[in-house]
């Protein structure tokens, strides 16, 4: 068997009322924890508000960007039709690409 000196220090506490430097120590840890937590998640709030925002923008340019594909595509038929109505009713002279148009006096 093992024999030997076991030692056993016992730690005594103030089971006293508190001191005025510690009841300040707590407050103010206890202050830190809450404004640590209250700022961490106001941060979180507004970063999530950020990206929400950001989504409903980019739907909105999306949205607006068909809209004026649409416009676009329409104009274009538009002009088509106005461009074979005119080809229909008035004769037109093919210039090639390199002679200038010459004014008649």
């Amino acid at each position: 068997m093992l024999q030997g000196t076991h030692t056993v220090t016992l730690i005594s506490f103030r089971t006293g009322p508190m001191s005025t430097k510690a009841k300040l120590t707590l407050a103010s840890s206890v202050a830190f924890c809450i404004a640590s937590v209250t700022g961490v998640h106001y941060i979180q709030n507004s970063e999530k508000e950020n990206l929400r925002a950001g989504v409903l923008q980019d739907e909105e340019r999306r949205r607006k960007k068909q809209e004026q594909q649409a416009l676009n595509m329409k104009e274009l038929q538009e002009q088509n039709e106005l461009h074979e109505a005119l080809l229909k009713t008035q004769s037109v002279t093919m210039l090639s690409s390199n002679d200038p148009v010459s004014k008649q006096e």
